[in-house]
């Protein structure tokens, strides 16, 4: 069984290039079941980081993902897989599922 560390980067706030998409705490709480169900041989470990609050105890790769968020290099909500980006704004899930099926179905 893959041990699979999900963050999901985003803020209260929806961003501005992503109207009508969830929010980042909608598409956290989304996803837990989702990946659950989808692939349940898997071990999911969650983590949910506001990118204007929760700045301590931050790993690098935490801080360097953030960095880019507020460079607008990328956006939130944003998705990693044990450090490794896997999507970011508009979710989609064929995305992520792909994601997990190339990197961890060895």
């Amino acid at each position: 069984m893959a041990k699979i560390s999900v963050v999901v980067y985003g803020a209260d706030v929806a961003c501005a290039s992503c109207v009508n998409a969830p929010t980042s705490k909608d598409t956290y709480q989304w996803l837990q079941p989702l990946l659950k169900r989808k692939l349940p041989k898997h071990h999911f470990e969650f983590t949910y980081i506001d990118i204007e609050n929760d700045t301590d105890n931050l790993t690098d790769h935490d801080e360097q993902f953030i960095e880019r968020i507020n460079d607008d290099e990328l956006f939130y909500p944003l998705i990693t897989m044990n450090d490794e980006y896997v999507a970011d704004g508009y979710i989609q899930t064929r995305r992520v599922t792909r994601f997990i099926e190339t990197h961890f179905n060895h």
